[in-house]
């Protein structure tokens, strides 16, 4: 992976905005390679208040924390957590955030709806976790809707095969489609589904996983009237 730090950037390109008069409905941060692009980070919400904060925590998968995390990143990360009206992060993120270990990721229904209050009770409206595995054997995403006190998830077929860039993917559709006036399991559901289908597209290809999904191919999917996956309460 080539790592470039473009923390100097950032700055300059808010006040460009600012002077152009710029106004946004939605802010959204992914992966956060220091402390200072958190703090720039943090001015970008503060100066468009009425934006949408959507905040994908990317710190780690499969039970382990990137290398470009330290400790002191993590605990920063909650800061941008606790004035977001969304956030997506996976079941390594969530235990991050919530100070649980990582190596136990089999969820009765009981524990992940105490895993999505909990991450409420730190400060967004919206909790989204992906990548969840269930004590029956499925796999889903779940989320939490802390105004409506409601619960929902969407299960999804998996393929054993890791690609990069998913978890933006999933996130990207997901505020799209909240964005454009869908309820949280309709674009739960838009996501989940939208993924499936490029990542079984390209796995049928055999392509090298580390260039990703074959987005571009499956993007006519999501203007046209998609068959969506079963979304049920949790």
């Amino acid at each position: 992976v080539v790592l470039r730090d473009l923390t100097d950037y950032i700055a300059p390109a808010l006040e460009h905005y600012k002077r152009l008069g710029e106004d946004f409905n939605c802010i959204y941060s992914g992966f956060l390679a220091s402390i200072g692009q958190i703090d720039h980070c943090l001015e970008f919400f503060a100066n468009y208040p009425n934006a949408l904060k959507v905040v994908d925590p990317v710190m780690g998968d499969h039970g382990k924390a990137y290398k470009t995390f330290t400790k002191e990143l993590c605990s920063r990360m909650g800061e941008l957590v606790a004035i977001a009206d969304i956030i997506t992060p996976n079941t390594t993120e969530a235990a991050m955030l919530l100070g649980e270990k990582s190596d136990d990721m089999e969820f009765s229904t009981q524990k992940v709806k105490s895993w999505l209050v909990r991450l409420a009770e730190k400060g967004p409206k919206i909790i989204v976790i992906t990548s969840v595995d269930l004590a029956d054997g499925s796999k889903c995403n779940v989320g939490y809707d802390k105004q409506h006190s409601t619960f929902w998830k969407v299960p999804y077929e998996y393929i054993s095969v890791n690609y990069p860039g998913t978890g933006d993917i999933f996130s990207s559709v997901l505020v799209g489609s909240i964005l454009k006036g869908d309820s949280l399991p309709i674009a739960m559901n838009r996501a989940t589904s939208f993924l499936e289908l490029a990542i079984k597209t390209t796995y049928s290809y055999s392509s090298e996983p580390r260039n990703g999904v074959m987005l571009e191919g499956c993007l006519s999917w999501l203007i046209q009237n998609p068959t969506l996956r079963e979304y049920e309460t949790l």
